[in-house]
């Protein structure tokens, strides 16, 4: 296990290092010959370590949000704190373990890296000059490398020797197995908006008033930015190019077996080893003894096997005058193939095509300008940078060159226009008032430039500004609320023995409900709810789209020795244990940690900091 961990950490650390070209973050880059952020005990935290696990931490915040986080956000959500808490855990580790005389040999290291697939050649096998070319580009030497993996591996042997041995008894496995697969068995009845009694008034200023202010998180607009963006797309430019007959041409006769087929036949063949067996077959399916597939069947192979695909006759050898010969789809044959005897099966007859460069032109046009727009393009990204590096603004750029001027009011939630583009939505997210816009290219050959006017914080409209919003909301929310009253009603005439099936409303029944089951159509808290009632209780479960009169009939304990549970529990218990493997692990470390000490180099941590955007 300490190998293994080890190795997966080493994995991603060269990984991380290669992929997201992270080599600028040696220890030169910070001055001063600072080389940490702070120590446990004796024991240093690296610099470029806490440096390069920051960097993952934005890169795997940048992929799940869809664009690019910075570090004053990251450090809003606490990123930076978790980063330098987490290395300050793993270096006591490493110092309890330098302490305790903990280490590998030689052997072990070597191991552990000639297993690392960024050390390895197209072979497969360890490649010493990409081993030291992969270092050299992370600003480590070997031996500095290897250390690394000796001081990790004798941490993971101290943190396995704390985590492992955690078992919990079979008592708890039961009672973790007794909770999952519970079931229970429900009646229930639902009131739909339909089946609402009576009209909902229209409502007052003063309710719509108080509705927009209790719920005043739902109809808050979120940050948005004015943007001003230069852009141009392919498509921008089609109207402007002239066709290329030339090349329109050479595209056609690049692809002339696109418009000019010989007649084809969609063509299965099955083949025999003597001619006398072919017709043999032939004459018992057309007696109706046997069909052609289930001949193929009785041979032991598929269609698959026998398909030949679209042919043109040239293409059947002798057979194919045969194959040809007839003017609808069947059965043709005995013929000659290259593999013997065969009944071949026409299944579709595909018309000649000859599509002249004339009729084609108009199919062939829109490609070809298109590939043109996109090298105009292209060809003028060096302009187009040469005008905003000379003082050009977003106006000048859309006045001078063939870009178009435009604006925007972009928040996440908008995605029509240039916001369609994921690269414009990055952008627009990553830049800030004031920075120099800067030539950037969206999908399919189109560049942009944009400019942050003003960023607008989160704010609350003003009621008349969604006062149908808010009226429609408000409408929604009343019918619910009468729903749920006529619900309640209705469950306590239940509760005084009324039929279930008699009242006014949809019927039916669910059974056999684990806690992880979902019921179509029913609120999310309907399943919750089942396990949380006894038997015999009724309960009203209601969303904005109806309610529910639900009632529970019983309820099935779970089979401790079904096949299900002798494979699930061992399963239940490994999770339980690693769960409490971790908390222990994490206690240890905290006690490590308060037992050493720790300083901190917020200086250190400065300078990192002041590496990123």
């Amino acid at each position: 296990m300490a190998k293994g961990g080890a190795s997966r950490f080493f994995v991603w650390v060269i990984l991380l290092l290669l992929i997201v070209g992270l080599a600028g973050f040696g220890a030169t880059n910070f001055g001063g010959g600072i080389r940490s952020v702070g120590t446990v005990g004796a024991t240093a935290i690296d610099l470029d370590r806490y440096a390069r696990e920051l960097q993952q931490e934005l890169r795997a915040l940048s992929a799940q949000t869809g664009r690019s986080v910075t570090l004053t956000e990251a450090q809003g959500l606490g990123v930076p704190q978790a980063v330098l808490s987490r290395m300050v855990r793993l270096t006591a580790l490493e110092d309890e373990a330098a302490e305790l005389g903990i280490s590998v040999g030689d052997e072990v290291v070597s191991e552990q890296v000639l297993a690392i697939s960024a050390f390895q050649g197209v072979d497969g096998e360890f490649d010493r000059d990409a081993y030291r070319f992969v270092l050299e580009q992370t600003g480590l030497s070997v031996a500095e490398f290897e250390e690394r993996v000796r001081v990790e591996t004798a941490a993971s042997v101290v943190q396995n020797a704390v985590a492992s041995g955690t078992v919990f008894p079979p008592a708890y496995t039961d009672t973790i197995y007794a909770y999952a697969r519970e079931a229970r068995d429900a009646t229930w009845a639902r009131l739909s908006p339909d089946d609402l009694r009576g009209e909902i008034p229209e409502p007052t200023q003063a309710q719509l008033a108080e509705f927009h202010e209790e719920n005043a998180e739902r109809f808050t607009l979120p940050e948005t930015r004015a943007i001003t963006y230069a852009w141009v797309t392919p498509d921008m430019l089609l109207d402007t190019i002239e066709p290329d007959e030339d090349a329109l041409r050479a595209i056609y006769e690049d692809r002339i077996d696109e418009y000019v087929q010989p007649e084809q036949r969609l063509v299965e063949r099955l083949v025999f080893s003597t001619e006398s067996a072919a017709t043999e077959a032939l004459d018992r399916i057309r007696d109706g003894e046997i069909t052609f597939d289930a001949l193929v069947e009785a041979r032991g192979l598929t269609l698959d096997d026998i398909d030949l695909g679209d042919v043109a006759r040239d293409e059947l050898g002798e057979a194919g005058e045969a194959v040809f010969a007839t003017d609808e789809p069947g059965i043709v044959g005995p013929a000659p193939s290259t593999l013997g005897p065969a009944l071949f099966r026409v299944i579709a007859i595909l018309a000649p095509r000859d599509i002249p460069f004339e009729e084609a032109r108009d199919e062939l046009l829109p490609e070809v300008q298109a590939d043109r727009a996109r090298r105009i393009i292209q060809n003028s990204l060096e302009d187009y940078d040469d005008l905003l590096a000379g003082g050009a603004t977003l106006e000048d750029l859309a006045a001078e060159t063939e870009m178009e001027l435009g604006r925007i009011e972009w928040n996440p939630e908008v995605s029509e226009g240039i916001a369609a583009y994921q690269d414009f939505r990055d952008a627009a997210a990553a830049a800030q008032e004031g920075d120099f816009p800067e030539i950037l290219e969206i999908e399919e050959g189109g560049v942009f430039a944009l400019r942050v006017d003003e960023v607008r914080p989160p704010s609350l409209p003003p009621l008349e500004a969604v006062r149908d919003e808010v009226a429609e909301a408000w409408r929604e929310q009343a019918i619910a609320d009468r729903l749920t009253e006529q619900a309640e009603s209705l469950a306590e005439e239940v509760r005084q023995g009324r039929e279930m099936a008699s009242l006014p409303a949809e019927f039916g029944t669910d059974r056999d409900l684990t806690r992880e089951t979902f019921v179509d159509g029913t609120p999310e808290a309907f399943v919750p709810a089942l396990f949380e009632m006894e038997p015999g209780e009724i309960r009203v479960v209601a969303d904005e789209t109806g309610a529910w009169i639900v009632r529970l009939d019983a309820v099935t304990p779970a089979d401790q020795d079904s096949a299900e549970a002798q494979a699930l529990k061992p399963l239940f218990a490994q999770q339980a244990a690693q769960g409490a493997a971790d908390d222990v692990l994490d206690a240890f470390t905290r006690a490590l940690t308060l037992d050493k000490g720790i300083e901190i180099n917020q200086s250190a941590i400065n300078a990192v900091h002041a590496q990123f955007p």
